[in-house]
């Protein structure tokens, strides 16, 4: 049987989409026929988003900070008038700066933990409520990092914070899959965007080498030679966010070209 995604005039919402993994996984939900509000916190970048995204489909945009309540409140009443509500949602925000446990201060740890930790579970519970109010049988997708199960060096902060992207995936699967709203996870590996170079340029600063040094040397860890794309990666947010994954729930997907080693 003939697989479809089943995302033709579907309502979906991605966070983060001004640019990076959020714009391409935007744009691959407007490139099945879905109807897509994107969120940034850059006004400008988001309207170029919007200029590259509008010749695909029908796509709105709603700037707001994904670590304030009130942004995130009014993100999801946003996204539901202009949709008329909300069948997808796609969690991905911003990481934290580089940096060792050691360096991380009182601030940057309150913030990581906003960004990564309350702010996915308290927009999921505003989405989730729209579709359990309308009966829709939704999807909740969060994008998280291979570095949940196996810490990544030098990013502390995202190390220990994301770990609750896991918890969040699990306990929603089983709270609200009798409301048939699947809840999943992508862990994403070494993608090729500016945060990923960042990290390059943070860990060749620390070993005295370049960031394209860095880079090789890290690559030759992935078993499939290379980073990975953006657009490699939306095909997760896809499968994840479409018919396609009807009886998948609970799960957390590496696409990072088979850099995990662990077996759990």
């Amino acid at each position: 049987m003939p697989l479809h995604s089943g995302l033709a005039g579907q309502r979906v919402l991605v966070t983060a989409a001004s640019q990076g993994i959020g714009f391409a996984a935007a744009k691959a939900f407007l490139e099945e026929g879905a109807r897509v509000v994107i969120n940034g916190s850059d006004s400008r970048r988001l309207e170029a988003a919007l200029s590259r995204l509008r010749p695909l489909g029908t796509v709105s945009g709603v700037v707001g900070d994904l670590a304030q309540r009130a942004d995130l409140e009014r993100l999801v009443g946003e996204a539901q008038k202009t949709l008329g509500g909300i069948d997808t949602l796609v969690y991905v925000t911003g990481s934290p700066a580089p940096g060792t446990f050691m360096e991380q201060s009182f601030e940057s740890w309150q913030a990581a933990a906003s960004l990564l930790t309350v702010s996915p579970a308290y927009l999921a519970q505003r989405v989730a409520e729209g579709m359990v109010a309308a009966k829709t049988p939704g999807r909740l997708v969060f994008s998280a990092s291979f570095a949940i199960r196996e810490p990544i060096p030098n990013i502390a902060t995202s190390n220990v914070c994301r770990i609750a992207i896991a918890g969040l995936v699990r306990t929603l699967a089983r709270e609200l899959g009798p409301k048939q709203i699947r809840v999943n996870g992508v862990l994403p590996g070494y993608i090729g965007t500016d945060r990923v170079r960042h990290v390059f340029e943070d860990a060749g600063r620390r070993r005295g080498i370049s960031a394209e040094a860095a880079q090789a040397a890290l690559v030759q860890e992935i078993p499939l030679g290379r980073i990975g794309s953006p657009e490699e990666l939306a095909r997760a947010f896809v499968f994840l966010g479409s018919d396609m994954s009807s009886y998948v729930t609970g799960a957390l997907l590496p696409v990072d070209g088979g850099i995990l080693r662990s077996v759990g």
